[in-house]
């Protein structure tokens, strides 16, 4: 219905977020991630991965890049859907069918999702940006995320991010620490999830923190999480596994 909610008590959606760490575990038994809707990815995965678990999964795939994903800057996305590149139609370097999401709002699978990727610059490769830089740039996403919910009443039920929000899961070595814009952006746009990636937490259980009602989570590996469209809430599920274990809630 326009300017609110499009329905009351949505089912949530059962996503499976991948980020830094390619598990051929999965790749070679997927059952575990059965039933779920929609693949978000972190970034810092090869394309070919993520195109496996697209192909074995049958699902929809939004991702952003992580700073040592190839530079995507100079792809588009033209209104009918086609790739651009310099204005012309071009062959991404991402998997037929996967959606970029840097610095834009999409929907799937029932969920609209905001992206933004990369992280903070510590050194001349791509995806790296300064703290100003990346503050422009959430600016910007906010811009887009108000005036889609302007348009249909719908709000972002999910954020993902490479680089953590500073001060949140982030670490204190130059390359590792948080971008300070995330926590406003959070603020303003309300996702029920953060996901991220970037930090690696070599094996132990991942932990979501809340930043104010927002559930923020370290997906990297792979994670099962349900995420309710609307002000439905994020739950990480029980039975997340990451560099190839098991670990229970």
């Amino acid at each position: 219905m326009p300017g609110g909610e499009p329905h009351s008590d949505p089912d949530p959606v059962r996503v499976l977020a991948v980020s830094d760490e390619a598990d051929d575990a999965l790749l070679a038994d997927v059952g575990p991630a059965r039933g779920v809707a929609l693949i978000l990815a972190c970034g810092d995965l090869p394309f070919e991965y993520l195109g496996a678990l697209m192909n074995r999964l049958d699902v929809p795939l939004v991702f952003v890049p992580g700073n040592h994903d190839p530079d995507l800057s100079g792809y588009r996305s033209s209104r009918a859907g086609l790739t651009l590149r310099a204005g012309m139609p071009a062959r991404p370097p991402w998997p037929p069918g996967a959606v970029n999401a840097d610095g834009r709002v999409v929907d799937a699978a029932g969920l609209r999702v905001a992206g933004l990727g990369g992280s903070v610059r510590y050194n001349d490769g791509p995806n790296q940006y300064t703290d100003r830089q990346q503050a422009r740039r959430a600016l910007a996403l906010r811009a887009r995320a108000r005036w889609r919910r302007r348009r249909d009443g719908r709000r972002v039920d999910v954020l993902i991010t490479h680089a953590p929000a500073r001060g949140v899961g982030d670490g204190d070595d130059p390359p590792h620490r948080g971008f300070t814009a995330l926590p406003g952006l959070v603020a303003a746009i309300r996702p029920a999830a953060l996901l991220h990636g970037h930090v690696h937490p070599y094996g132990a259980p991942a932990r979501p923190v809340a930043l104010g009602r927002t559930v923020v989570c370290n997906v990297t590996g792979w994670h099962l999480l349900q995420i309710g469209p609307g002000p439905g809430p994020a739950e990480l599920l029980p039975g997340v596994r990451a560099r190839g274990r098991l670990d229970a809630r």
